[in-house]
């Protein structure tokens, strides 16, 4: 078995790279994939039948080169506008929902956001009746300010 490693070893370096592909998926920082790329080349390099210790050399040097080169570009490439980009109950602000249930004067109400409700209270404290459309102006905590949209 280890004469047949010994003599294969593209293979243990292709399912490193594979393996590395994988993790990168759950992760998405592009920092894994810098050493699935390091195993590809590696890979070529057993193909070629460079010796084991040309084979680290290549692999840790083409990590090296893809975490200072690749990755930054890939980053700046992939993750434009990342310090502008709102996530999670901020990205809530500007879009439009309907009510479902009503929102009472200087009460509360349910809106219903791409399927999510969300309790509401609405910017100028009036009353809005079940179906309006409203559209989101700001939040606190779970709770949104709504407006009727035009």
């Amino acid at each position: 078995m280890i004469d047949y490693l010994a003599q294969h070893l593209w293979q243990m370096w292709a399912v490193i790279a594979v393996l590395c592909l994988i993790l990168e998926l759950t992760a998405g920082d592009f920092f894994i994939i810098c050493f699935s790329i390091g195993a590809v080349f590696t890979a070529i390099a057993a193909v070629i039948g460079l010796s084991f210790y040309w084979q680290l050399a290549i692999f840790a040097a083409a990590t090296l080169f893809s975490l200072f080169m690749v990755r930054p570009v890939a980053l700046r490439y992939l993750h434009r506008n990342d310090e502008y980009r709102v996530s999670n109950a901020d990205a809530l602000i500007g879009r439009k929902g309907r009510v479902v249930e009503a929102i009472e004067a200087d009460g509360f109400g349910r809106v219903q956001i791409d399927g999510d409700i969300w309790k509401a209270v609405t910017k100028d404290d009036e009353a809005v009746p079940v179906g309006t459309n409203v559209r989101v102006v700001d939040r606190e905590s779970i709770i949104i300010t709504v407006e009727v949209a035009p």
